[in-house]
């Protein structure tokens, strides 16, 4: 028996020998169908019938959190009461847009590129009917960020600002300042006093106090604080408190489509301002100016990974750019384009090699994206000393690229920033790879508070702050309808 058992354990290492192969006919090979695996449906969740005490407090809570959490302007009056199961079909859907955003996928325009992650609130729904925990089940649906709260806050004060008459426009005229006199200045007191209640609104006189007072609003618009009244602060003031709340609106928004739990590295860029922060948590370990894209070169909104770092990049040139703009330069001006340092690839395409001259200086950070844009360094460094910003051609540039660099290798015995300062030295193009690559977020925040609650804007450059607040309320009319 055992013989026979080694002899038959040994037939398939015999048979791979050519003389077997002669001499023993294979077993015909029948096809098999793969078994279908049956796909298990999700569980129908159900949800309770809701108490007639359920319903009065689901009701009260959806009329004001519809108002409270910036998915309409204003509260309307319904003529009818809703039945049980129309309240419970507006209660999801007021969870899905609280929580995950109000647009559907055919509301976001193509440079809108976060997408908010698909939500499901019929569980915990379901089981706050049974539990009888409906108030807080609704208190934990808004996006848990201090930045979102900020706004919700301010889009109370500024519905009530909006809906005392809000504030007369300031009227245009000559730069003035301290030692002013007139109605201008007594005109301006009253303005500032609806955002700022330290400041007084008897007296004509631009006096040191006032002064402070027209600084603190230019820094809240993000503009220079000279203390000058311009026509720059001047545009800002004459912003009325409707728009004010429809921006506020829109930022609010734009919270909801971030993940419930970002990742605790991290780099964010807000456009409109044109910063760039890098966090450990909640809080900035590093801030520095940037350069974002022009009207019409919109830099998008997105979320990657930074997964590398190019020391001495060349920069090969997008087709529009080179079309629109190098193209031109180098028939207006033969040899424009050797003198910069670019070359032509292939007939068609330019590249620009890596040195000081090269658009994206020493230094450009890696991510996955489709929309060709990155972070990189400058050899033009005036901009940075601007407070509008706008400028590129949808990448962002950097200030202080070196140290972003440094922060983003720290503990890569590869890397050290001596070793950095020699490879970007020597001049060869080489990739720095992270061992803990970063995750990079492009914002476009134009309205939040500070630390204080005091609410800070900023232009809204790309004009998608009304766009955003229009498709908000008209995607909340319609849903009303639908649960209805």
């Amino acid at each position: 028996m055992i013989r026979s058992a080694i002899a038959v354990a040994a037939t398939p290492l015999l048979m791979a020998t050519p003389l077997f192969a002669q001499q023993v006919t294979p077993p015909v090979v029948t096809p098999t169908v793969p078994m279908a695996v049956p796909t298990l449906a999700p569980p129908v969740i159900t949800v309770p019938p809701l108490s007639d005490a359920q319903a009065t407090l689901l009701d009260k809570l959806l009329n004001g959190d519809i108002v409270a959490q910036g998915l309409k302007s204003a509260a309307t009056a319904s003529t009818t009461a809703p039945t049980k199961q129309e309240l419970v079909r507006a209660a999801l859907d007021h969870a899905r847009a609280v929580h995950a955003g109000r647009l559907s996928e055919g509301d976001f325009q193509k440079d809108w590129g976060l997408r908010p992650p698909t939500y499901d609130p019929t569980p915990a729904f379901a089981d706050a009917v049974r539990l009888d925990r409906i108030a807080a089940w609704f208190a934990s649906l808004p996006p848990p960020y201090a930045g979102y709260d900020g706004l919700r806050k301010g889009l109370q004060t500024y519905r009530s600002i909006a809906a005392a008459g809000g504030w007369s426009p300031l009227a245009s005229g000559p730069d003035f300042t301290i030692g002013a006199r007139g109605a201008r200045v007594l005109a301006l007191r009253k303005r500032l006093s609806a955002e700022d209640k330290d400041v007084s609104t008897s007296g004509d006189t631009f006096d040191t106090s006032l002064l402070d007072a027209v600084r603190r609003a230019q820094r809240r618009y993000g503009l220079n604080p000279s203390g000058i009244v311009s026509t720059q602060t001047l545009a800002a003031l004459n912003v009325s408190a409707t728009d004010r709340v429809r921006q506020i609106m829109a930022n609010m928004e734009r919270w909801r489509w971030l993940p419930q739990d970002l990742p605790r590295d991290r780099i964010q860029v807000n456009i409109a301002a044109a910063v760039l922060t890098v966090f450990d948590g909640d809080t900035p370990v590093q801030s520095m100016r940037a350069v974002t894209g022009r009207p019409g070169d919109e830099t998008p909104m997105l979320s990657s990974t930074i997964h590398s770092i190019v020391i001495n990049p060349p920069w090969n040139v997008p087709t529009s750019i080179a079309t629109k703009e190098l193209w031109p330069k180098e028939k207006a001006n033969p040899g424009y384009l050797k003198r910069n340092g670019f070359k032509v690839i292939d007939g068609t395409r330019l590249q620009q090699q890596a040195g000081d001259q090269s658009a994206l200086g020493r230094f450009k950070f890696d991510f996955a994206n489709d929309y060709s844009v990155y972070l990189h360094d400058t050899p033009s460094r005036a901009k940075f000393a601007s407070f509008s910003r706008l400028s590129s051609h949808g990448c962002v540039r950097l200030e202080k690229p070196g140290e972003l660099a440094d922060l983003l290798l720290k503990g890569d015995p590869a890397w050290t920033p001596e070793l950095v300062d020699a490879a970007v030295a020597k001049g060869d193009t080489v990739r720095a790879r992270l061992t803990k690559p970063v995750s990079v977020y492009l914002l476009y925040w134009t309205a939040f508070a500070s630390g204080n609650g005091q609410m800070n804007f900023r232009a809204d450059p790309y004009d998608w702050d009304g766009i955003l607040a229009s498709k908000i309320e008209a995607r909340t009319a319609r849903q009303t309808l639908a649960a209805r």
